[in-house]
């Protein structure tokens, strides 16, 4: 930081990441504490209040001071300290090892000044920086006498693959399920339900069909709240029993092939239900339009974890429950759901889901292709002449501008969002890179789907 940067930092005042200090505080400790709480800041010593700078003397054995202070902290604290002219500059860096404590006590910045952290405020931080996982926690509702249906063990032992001859509480703890203090866990409960909502009253799962592409009308209304193995399987029959299914002769077999794949679907509701936040209030939901599915997760992501990590790296907001329903086979591989989600609908012929992602919800977003067919292309007699080249073209992989020239078109993003995303939608091309839609080197080919098409149009 030179002169010019100070003045600029000072001009902007006193905030959540920039504190002033007209002299050596004896509360340092607290000030650098809330600031590796939080993301991180700067103090500047030897500034008033106002921001005007009266300096501060004795530089080096302030460095010297600061330095022991950040280390007294549990765990230490890393900063930086730095003179620039007459002011002492402590940079606080973002930290990694929270929470941090001074002094045996939890401090955190609220706007432009430090607090203590109350027990609640504490417990709340541990949740929102995944220190404490809700689904390890004690279930205190849920009593081993009177909850532990046999009916639900006996499902649950069969799901879990657990020896028949073990004793429930036995294999209960050696799968952590019953913690230490003999209690239940949340997992546990959730697991082992008879009804959800008795031990967490949001943990349900909501399921609406509707009229059109909006929530004007509904159609039908289902919920599901047993354990959530059953949940999960409940809520796929349902959304399964909704859309459309296409049969196919095989010889003398019938197939049955919903438009949408049903591991896909599977996946992505065992995400919604074992990544949400059970400490919300809002359940996850189900939305049926007659051009998508959209499954909805209560939360947003987990400490740890960024939209650009989906699908690469996997932080679970409750691991006890995750790694359960792994070992019953509910979800296929541990950190590949989103990635086998879009494979699963790649190999389908149909359009990849959409996951949007909000601090409180993250939402998957499935394209029913038979919708998209009857709106946009899916038709013979919808096909554009330009679209129908484009097919014929495709059956080698082109680049964008191959099938710009071949369509006569120049505007790159009016071709893309035109011509090629419906055809894409509706899963008759697809892009050789689909995990980097804008890549220099993506390409497109035809899909099995558009091949099909192709065979019919050429029959008559």
């Amino acid at each position: 930081m030179n002169r010019h940067s100070l003045s600029n930092l000072i001009a902007l005042g006193e905030g959540f990441t920039t504190e002033f200090k007209r002299a050596m505080p004896s509360d340092l400790g607290r000030e650098i504490c809330a600031f590796a709480n939080a993301t991180g800041g700067v103090i500047l010593l030897g500034v008033a209040d106002d921001g005007a700078v009266c300096g501060i003397a004795g530089h080096n054995r302030l460095k010297s001071e600061i330095q022991s202070i950040a280390r007294s902290a549990e765990p230490s604290i890393r900063v930086d300290t730095e003179s620039i002219g007459e002011v002492l500059c402590v940079r606080v860096p973002a930290q990694h090892g929270k929470p941090y404590s001074f002094g045996g006590k939890y401090f955190i910045r609220e706007g432009a000044s430090s607090q203590q952290m109350l027990r609640d405020e504490i417990r709340e931080f541990f949740y929102a920086e995944g220190l404490i996982h809700f689904d390890e926690t004690p279930c205190r509702k849920f009593s081993l006498e009177n909850d532990l249906d046999n009916g639900n063990w006996r499902l649950f032992r069969q799901r879990a693959k657990i020896p028949e001859n073990m004793e429930p509480e036995i294999a209960l703890h050696n799968l952590h399920l019953i913690g230490e203090d003999g209690h239940m866990t949340q997992a546990g409960a959730w697991l082992l339900a008879q009804d959800i909502r008795k031990f967490q009253i949001s943990a349900d799962l909501a399921c609406g069909l509707f009229m059109g592409t909006t929530k004007t009308r509904i159609l039908d209304r289902r919920g599901f709240h047993g354990d959530i193995y059953s949940m999960i399987d409940d809520a796929v029959a349902w959304i399964l029993s909704k859309i459309n299914v296409e049969y196919i002769i095989k010889k003398v077999k019938r197939e049955e092939r919903p438009e949408l794949p049903e591991d896909a679907i599977r996946e992505a509701v065992v995400n919604a239900v074992a990544h949400r936040n059970y400490r919300s209030t809002a359940s996850v939901h189900v939305y049926l339009f007659k051009d998508r599915l959209e499954i909805v997760s209560p939360g947003g992501l987990p400490a740890g974890m960024t939209e650009a990590e989906l699908g690469i790296k996997s932080v679970p907001r409750n691991p006890l429950l995750f790694s359960t329903l792994h070992r019953m086979e509910a979800v296929e591989n541990i950190g590949s759901g989103i990635r086998r989600i879009r494979e699963l609908c790649r190999e389908h012929g149909v359009a990849e889901p959409v996951i949007d992602v909000s601090e409180h919800w993250v939402t998957t977003t499935f394209f029913r292709p038979t919708a998209q067919a009857e709106d946009q292309v899916g038709t013979k007699s919808a096909l554009s002449r330009d679209q129908v080249e484009i097919l014929r073209k495709s059956l080698s992989e082109q680049p964008i501008t191959e099938l710009m020239v071949l369509a006569k078109r120049r505007n790159r993003t009016k071709f893309r969002d035109q011509v090629l995303r419906p055809l894409l939608e509706v899963g008759l091309l697809e892009m050789t890179i689909p995990d980097k839609p804008r890549s220099s080197k993506q390409k497109y080919r035809l899909t099995a789907k558009g091949m099909d098409l192709l065979a019919e149009l050429d029959e008559e």
